[in-house]
């Protein structure tokens, strides 16, 4: 006798499965909330869509073409959804557990507790008022790019650009205070 049981999903497929019959658990959003912010991603992703569909070259298919445009509306929604409740600023507690947050070696606590004041102090004294700030945000605060630049009436590449020169500032500094090598990655 022929079986005609449809076959399990892939690992893959199922793990897509299990994630959309929740509501929102990976973005902490769910009901009305959700709904909207999702019904606001969807129908801006159309417009950009059809904005942009004379650019649209065959190159790949439609639907992956037009996937990009709801990945970067979702992003931003969500991104500027997260933004308006910000968390709380980072105080002289929180500079303390930036080694935790970035994974570093907790064997070698007393060098990046070290290291963490000297980055703290760099912030301080050789970046200009607008590098602090995104620094700060962006950086320690986690605030999306995407939602900080909107704040500040600025575009993406902009902010990037300030990060940029930030980093390399900070990492100038701490070379020269002997806390990183120079060929150390910034």
């Amino acid at each position: 006798m022929l079986d005609l049981a449809p076959a399990p999903p892939d690992p893959e497929t199922a793990q897509w499965l299990r994630d959309l019959q929740g509501r929102g658990p990976r973005v902490g959003i769910d009901g009305p909330e959700l709904d909207d912010l999702a019904h606001q991603a969807a129908a801006d992703a159309l417009v950009a869509v059809r904005r942009k569909l004379g650019l649209f070259r065959g190159e790949s298919r439609f639907t992956t073409w037009a996937y990009k445009f709801v990945v970067f509306e979702v992003s931003t929604k969500l991104g500027r959804h997260f933004w308006r409740t910000p968390r709380a600023r980072l105080d002289a507690e929180d500079w303390s557990r930036l080694p935790d947050r970035f994974g570093l070696d907790p064997a070698r606590e007393n060098e990046w507790r070290e290291l963490v004041g000297a980055l703290r102090d760099a912030v301080d004294e050789v970046l200009s008022e607008r590098q602090r700030h995104a620094f700060v945000a962006i950086v320690l605060n986690q605030t999306p790019a995407d939602a900080f630049a909107a704040r500040a009436g600025t575009s993406r590449n902009a902010i990037y650009k300030t990060l940029y020169d930030a980093r390399r500032k900070l990492h100038a500094q701490l070379v020269a205070t002997g806390h990183l090598d120079a060929d150390e990655p910034a």
